[in-house]
């Protein structure tokens, strides 16, 4: 029974396959005829969720904006590798649409696949769903303890509510099909969807397993990550959001269908106004005892305030536990999901995981070097790099680094130099990287088996911090901030802690800000900026102080921040044998008191410990780190200090000074949609993708927001 079953879902998933955006809206989900048959056991259930799981392991694009390569380019704190274009899709999407919705062509730029394969997955899960609710013995699986086949059940209802998510999240209103066999039509309020998700977690989690229970592990949803997810979609639905007023009076409802009020902040333009319902405090509120029930157990999930990883065989010092569980996203054994992962999506077994090569620590070789290509498309700010992190918060040099790989085995010094693909754009995201695989197969870039990290314990915990702190409980906020906050510190406590809150204005707004130094790289800022109503200001306010920057670098040769840092207009560089001198070349934790080691410091960075053994056409380069110089702190050029540094085979290398040409992508257009002109008029900023011209003519919705409908 089992063999016939699963292959006929394997032939609907193929189906699918096959269809088109449009296709799929006019075609019945892949639904199962004879329920009481197919669920006749626990293991044809099973089939019929994996086949579920695959389409959303599926369910990305060399450029998808989907939660695979997210669009980290449009926030305040993540950059583009790309020149800006006003003629660029991307560019216009990432940058809130400077041309104007009504200019852009809604058939092109990175939106194009993601809108039809999330209703792939939640068709799966409609049928699934439907099959056991029909079951005679239903009420009997769903009480008491969790069971496998409770459990199944609530992996598809996190899953399904997962892909409306996503869908709000990049579209806004979208059309909310239930049942198996139902085409995906019509405009649904947002508000309505999120509350219906919200109740139908709340039902399953009870009943499904933790990590480590029952052989539960964090590669499937679990009961840890239904309730991290009800925490996230309730601060999605109680948060700010640009709606649309074209859809009469009465469309924006809540769950129960009454009409919803709202705190808006924006005046009306383009049909759409930028607000947040006015009872958001109570949907805030309900998500908290789900939370706390996670902070009293969440199963095997850790997080570490230890490094357990000691010291390496050749002396590498590591204590840095905001490391390893990146680390540990590099093990490429087939089998380890982090121990601070709540959940992720799996690629072990069929890799195609686009990290490295997409979001990873660049490198401008091509396939089948050491290492491969990796385009770095993620770009750090130089204000964030600079001047966010406290110089003692382990978390910067985990996130971001100025150095890359030259695909020859040797490191490569990063630069501003917008044109120098793979090797310019400045500081790139370093949390995965090549060479951090022990023997990466980098003949193609997309051979990657690095699972995508969806939700980490430290997300809970600070969305905890976030919900308490929105309503009102300051206290008990802090303490679940202070945890994740003082791990990134040496001795898990930052002695300026207190220092830290009061600087950024609030309890609330520290957690906002540790968000952006525990995910940057992650995508998850942009979002963050929308949901909590600093978008418009964050905009305005990145525009003036990466000119700032750039002018200060202009004038006076380098730019001072507030926590001591420099930015300097040049720098000072030489290539060492990392192997001789220290015994390694892939760097760990800079030990304490080696800061001024070129080598050793900025952290976390070199090169794969023996190319060689891998690519033996490496194998006699020795001359593989860049040594620094002058990073943080202004030399002056033609200084006795920079004679003596050139007298050591030290070069002055062009540093932030490489802006100034690419002053548009640095500085002026950063956000650009979203102008000075329109925060003083308050106008509400346009953050959602369109719908293309196919899903508009078959599912009867209309483009909202000034988008064309064709």
């Amino acid at each position: 029974m089992k063999s016939k079953i699963f292959i006929s879902l394997l032939f609907a998933a193929g189906a699918f396959g096959m269809t088109s955006c449009d296709d799929f809206l006019e075609t019945e989900s892949p639904s199962v005829t004879d329920r009481e048959s197919v669920f006749s056991d626990e293991e044809s259930a099973q089939s019929a969720l994996l086949n579920a799981y695959e389409t959303l392991r599926q369910n990305q694009s060399l450029h998808s904006v989907g939660y695979f390569w997210t669009p980290v380019w449009g926030s305040d704190i993540e950059d583009a590798q790309d020149t800006y274009s006003d003629g660029s899709p991307g560019c216009q999407e990432k940058t809130f649409y400077p041309g104007g919705t009504e200019n852009y062509n809604i058939n092109s730029g990175e939106g194009t696949e993601v809108f039809g394969n999330c209703y792939k997955t939640i068709a799966i899960c409609n049928s699934l769903i439907e099959s056991f609710e029909s079951l005679s013995n239903f009420s009997e699986i769903m009480t008491g303890e969790p069971n496998s086949l409770s459990n199944i059940y609530g992996q598809a209802v996190a899953l399904r509510a997962t892909m409306y998510y996503e869908l709000i999240k990049w579209y806004g209103d979208v059309p909310h099909a239930l049942k198996a066999g139902e085409s995906a039509k019509g405009l649904t309020s947002r508000y309505a969807i999120y509350d219906y998700h919200l109740e139908k977690l709340m039902e399953v989690e009870p009943h499904m397993f933790r990590p480590g229970e029952n052989g539960t592990r964090a590669d499937v949803m679990n009961r840890s990550y239904v309730q991290g997810l009800i925490a996230r979609i309730a601060l999605y639905d109680g948060g700010y959001s640009t709606r649309r007023t074209d859809l009469g009076a009465d469309f924006y409802v809540d769950g129960s269908g009454k009409v919803l009020t709202f705190e808006d902040w924006s005046v009306e333009k383009n049909h759409a106004i930028y607000g947040r319902r006015s009872d958001w405090k109570t949907v805030f509120e309900k998500a908290i005892p789900y939370l706390r029930s996670f902070m009293s157990d969440h199963g095997s999930i850790v997080l570490y305030t230890v490094d357990p990883r000691g010291k390496g065989a050749n002396g590498q010092e590591y204590d840095c536990p905001y490391q390893y569980t990146f680390e540990q996203m590099h093990a490429d054994d087939g089998f380890t999901v982090a121990d601070e992962a709540v959940y992720e999506i799996p690629f072990q077994i069929k890799g195609g995981a686009q990290r490295p090569a997409y979001i990873g620590r660049p490198s401008s070789g091509g396939n089948g070097q050491a290492p491969c290509i990796a385009c770095g498309q993620d770009r750090i700010q130089a204000h964030f790099y600079y001047g966010w992190f406290d110089p003692n918060d382990q978390r910067r040099d985990v996130s971001c680094s100025v150095t890359g790989s030259t695909g020859q085995g040797t490191e490569l010094m990063q630069s501003f130099n917008r044109s120098a693909w793979g090797a310019g754009c400045g500081p790139g995201t370093n949390k995965w990287d090549w060479n951090r695989y022990a023997a990466p197969d980098t003949r193609a870039y997309g051979n990657s088996s690095m699972n995508v990290s969806y939700m980490r314990i430290s997300d809970v915990y600070l969305m905890l911090a976030e919900l308490l702190a929105a309503t009102g409980n300051d206290a008990e906020a802090k303490t679940f901030l202070a945890t994740v906050h003082n791990r990134a510190f040496r001795g898990g406590l930052d002695p300026n802690f207190e220092k830290y809150i009061s600087d950024a204005g609030s309890v609330y707004d520290a957690v906002i800000k540790e968000r952006a130094l525990e995910f940057s790289g992650e995508g998850v800022r942009r979002f963050d900026l929308i949901r909590t109503g600093k978008l418009p200001k964050a905009c305005v306010d990145d525009r003036a102080v990466m000119t700032k920057i750039l002018d200060d670098v202009r004038d006076y040769g380098y730019h001072t921040f507030d926590n001591g840092n420099q930015i300097p207009a040049y720098i000072w560089t030489k290539m060492v044998d990392a192997r001789a001198e220290y015994g390694y070349r892939l760097t760990t934790q800079c030990p304490l008191g080696k800061e001024n080691d070129p080598v050793l410091y900025p952290s976390w960075r070199g090169q794969h410990n023996d190319w060689g053994s891998l690519y033996p056409a490496f194998a006699g380069v020795t001359e593989t780190n860049v040594a620094i110089k002058g990073l943080f702190k202004y030399i002056e050029p033609g200084s006795e200090e920079a004679k003596a540094l050139e007298a050591e085979g030290y070069k002055q290398t062009n540093w932030a000074c490489d802006m100034e040409t690419y002053r548009d992508s640095y500085a002026t257009k950063l956000l650009a949609g979203y102008s000075d002109a329109d925060y003083a008029a308050k106008n509400p900023p346009i953050h959602f993708l369109p719908y293309i011209y196919s899903v508009v003519l078959n599912s009867g919705i209309s483009n909202g927001y000034g988008f064309r409908q064709e």
